[in-house]
């Protein structure tokens, strides 16, 4: 039987290529560090959802690439209730490294695999970072 989340959002690994490839952490006002996301509305897809998540938040332009999808569980309280949600991450190539960075955050790192792998807060997002750099390390051997 499948799970019934109380909340679903997307987001994704943003990064930007070059001689060394930087990943996007954004500062939340809470104190921890992560990607991008967002609650997915209603008739969006989580790749939608994501897209736009990364335009709100730090008025970037990015390209998810395809076969990477990662999902993520946990669960929160909130006005003494639990909460049950679902974080569907993506990875995504930003155009420009140009941040306008949203009310939503009070800063925003362009690191490195291994710095960004220091200051990500969660496990979860360390465990999604690392995925995201096998993939792309697999992308980049292609070509």
């Amino acid at each position: 039987m499948a799970k019934k989340y109380d909340e679903i959002s997307a987001g994704a690994v943003v990064f930007y290529p070059g001689e060394r490839v930087g990943y996007l952490l954004l500062h939340y006002p809470a104190g921890h560090w992560d990607f991008p996301k967002g609650n997915v509305e209603l008739g969006e897809t989580p790749e939608q959802a994501a897209l736009r998540e990364i335009k709100e938040e730090t008025g970037l332009d990015a390209e998810l690439l395809p076969g990477f999808k990662v999902e993520v569980e946990y669960v929160y309280t909130r006005g003494g209730r639990r909460v049950l949600k679902k974080v569907i991450y993506f990875l995504a190539q930003a155009k420009s490294r140009d941040v306008k960075l949203s009310w939503e955050h009070v800063g925003y790192a362009w690191l490195p695999f291994e710095q960004a792998m220091a200051r990500a807060t969660y496990k979860s997002t360390k465990e999604v970072l690392a995925k995201a750099h096998k993939k792309l390390m697999e992308i980049y051997s292609r070509r």
